[in-house]
């Protein structure tokens, strides 16, 4: 009845604006293409069979899609408060746009969070803090078996390739890198000449589809991998397990967004779909894991050669660090990717739902590599929302000697959280390989931008180390963060998780571990036969 209606009455209009317009009125012509438009949409809207809210109220049921689409927008800049927006509030997102624009974050009247909630986190300071340093805190990435080791700033930009971030902003994050003088990841689309253009660190990430180091059938291919890793400014290899948004999913670029570029930095066929399988061919089990590690360090010529995993069962982790053990071969860092984190798209399922938050996984990381007697030959980057000093202090005192931003770097480049990155429609450039929309990033000020950010936020971090009294961030540990746990108990990080002992797992572990440790098997991934796994 009401399609009816509708139609009925747009009709009437057109046909009235038709005998209007024989009058000679230029308005009433103009009138008479307006409602032909909508006559035509109109009745579209009844006989389409897809969506029945149109057939249903034809015309006035866009209205309902219209709201949909605008629907984040209005609740980011006009709904949420502060500190409560998802997935980085208003405060968050403030703080990188300050930064990277030169301006010292401050905020009036103080905090809005309100600090007797449970869940509620705060650093305990010193009355006598210590004195902040002249320069910038670095670390030191390269085991006893590595021959090139490199240092690294305590804040460096995640891994985001180059397919998913534009070239511009690709671009900025390199120039900004080297200028601030931190690494840039190359997420696992490769390396492409815009991430050695500006001289930057680069860590070489490369995944299951093994780009820019792959044969024709998509394998592993040494040669050329050889041939690429030489090249000076690739100061490190990360090999990419897992990745927070979505742990034990591969990928697939379609055929359309491949450009000759990519074709270039992936050694992928152009007008096919470019694929990562959900699991690597070059090794199926922890020990053959720990060879492959060994093997990339030889034909790197001693680089530091590393892993990065959304942590899952702790069997799995066990299992790796056994397999160490038994090879006698240890990777020289290793990347904990928290769920939270992710810059690309994924099966909401995933996103909210499939893997292991940075700070449980980071700490089941620290401690197995604690427990086995090898945590001071391995650094540890931590990587998942990771935005201000307070993030950095947090992920260091929890075992982690350096930590990488991706979205926040996007933000620092110009991102504004639309939330639009899988649809080649970002409207800010960062995240499209659209020219028109990726033209409107200027390079230069968006490095300056990155530059800035990043700054500001490791001299923030040196800040608070000082205040709370000590000298360097390796001095951080679990009791110097509190946690508030209900309206009368609050307890430090020391006291809320099991922290094994240097070499503990290699004797009689705490119960807790003993039974996942005698599970893990260094000759397989996956759950333990028997039951009551962790």
């Amino acid at each position: 009845m009401f399609a009816i209606l509708t139609i009925t009455a747009v009709a009437l209009l057109f046909l009235g604006s038709i005998a209007l317009a024989v009058l000679h009125s230029l308005w009433w012509l103009i009138a008479v293409v307006v409602f032909a438009a909508l006559l035509a949409l109109a009745i579209y809207d009844v006989i389409q069979p897809r969506l029945a809210v149109l057939r249903i109220y034809p015309l006035l049921g866009h209205m309902r899609y219209l709201m949909e689409e605008i629907r984040p927008m209005i609740q980011q800049y006009f709904v949420e408060r502060n500190w409560d927006g998802r997935p980085y509030d208003a405060d968050a997102r403030a703080l990188i746009y300050e930064r990277a624009q030169g301006i010292h974050a401050e905020k009036s009247f103080g905090t809005e969070l309100e600090v007797r909630d449970s869940g509620y986190e705060y650093l305990l300071h010193s009355v006598v803090p210590g004195k902040r340093p002249e320069g910038e805190h670095r670390v030191v990435i390269g085991g006893p078996q590595c021959s090139q080791p490199f240092d690294v700033s305590l804040l460096n930009i995640a891994s985001m390739s180059y397919g998913a971030l534009s070239v511009n902003a690709v671009r900025a994050m390199n120039r900004g890198a080297y200028k601030g003088g931190f690494f840039q990841e190359s997420g696992e689309g490769g390396v492409t000449r815009y991430h050695l253009e500006s001289g930057a660190d680069i860590v070489w990430e490369f995944g299951s589809g093994y780009f820019g180091c792959r044969t024709p059938e998509g394998n592993f291919n040494p040669e050329m991998f050889s041939q690429r890793v030489v090249h000076p400014n690739i100061k490190g290899v990360l090999i990419k397990l897992s990745q927070g948004a979505k742990p034990g999913l591969g990928g697939v670029l379609p055929a359309e967004k491949i450009t000759p570029e990519i074709v270039e930095a992936r050694g992928v066929e152009p007008g096919k779909d470019c694929i990562s399988p959900p699991s690597h061919t070059a090794f199926t089990t922890p020990t053959e894991l720990m060879q492959f590690v060994g093997q990339l360090r030889e034909l790197s010529g001693g680089k530091p050669i590393g892993f990065k995993l959304c942590v899952g069962l702790r069997t799995d982790v066990l299992a790796i660090v056994k397999a160490m053990l038994e090879t006698g071969i240890l990777p020289d860092f290793i990347v904990v990717d928290g769920s939270e984190g992710g810059t690309g798209a994924a099966p909401l399922e995933y996103e909210d739902h499939v893997g292991t938050p940075l700070t449980e996984g980071l700490i089941l990381m620290h401690n197995a590599l604690v427990g086995a007697g090898i945590r001071q030959h391995i650094k540890i980057g931590a990587a998942g929302k990771i935005v201000a000093g307070t993030d950095i202090i947090r992920r260091i005192a929890q075992g982690a000697d350096y930590c990488l931003a991706a979205r926040a770097m996007m933000m620092a480049t110009g991102c504004i959280q639309a939330q639009r990155c899988h649809t080649n429609k970002c409207p800010t450039g960062v995240a499209t390989q659209n020219p028109r929309l990726y033209r409107g990033l200027d390079v230069d000020d968006k490095a300056e931008q990155v530059y800035h950010y990043h700054k500001s936020t490791v001299a923030e971090t040196a800040q608070m180390i000082a205040t709370i009294g000590l000298d360097s961030p390796d001095q951080l540990r679990p009791s110097h963060i509190f946690r508030r746990v209900s309206q009368s108990r609050v307890e430090s990080y020391a006291e809320a998780y099991d922290w094994l002992e240097p070499g503990e797992l290699l004797g009689t572990p705490r119960r807790s571990w003993a039974e996942d440790w005698n599970h893990a098997d260094p000759h397989r991934f996956g759950p333990p036969v028997s039951a009551g796994f962790r």
